[in-house]
């Protein structure tokens, strides 16, 4: 099982702020194809990820009881 926080725009999207899904072993990458896949709304490629509060590249393995959150960027003035 893996925990998915989503933020700003991706939480309208997908119409909740957390998810939980049957997947373990999967990379960052295969978690946004598969999140894509979906939900064909999002685009998650330009997001940074975070497993369990760390920043992740899209070649970490995501294992069984992470939390992942994806971050939209960040506009402001």
């Amino acid at each position: 099982m893996i925990n998915i926080l989503l933020f700003a725009h991706l939480q309208e999207v997908v119409g909740k702020s957390k998810l939980t899904v049957e997947l373990s072993d999967v990379s960052v990458a295969q978690l946004k194809e598969w999140m894509e896949q979906q939900y064909p709304e999002l685009s998650l490629q330009q997001m940074m990820t975070a497993i369990n509060e760390e920043f992740v590249t899209d070649t970490t393995i995501i294992n069984s009881g992470d939390t992942i959150a994806f971050i939209p960027p960040i506009s402001g003035g």
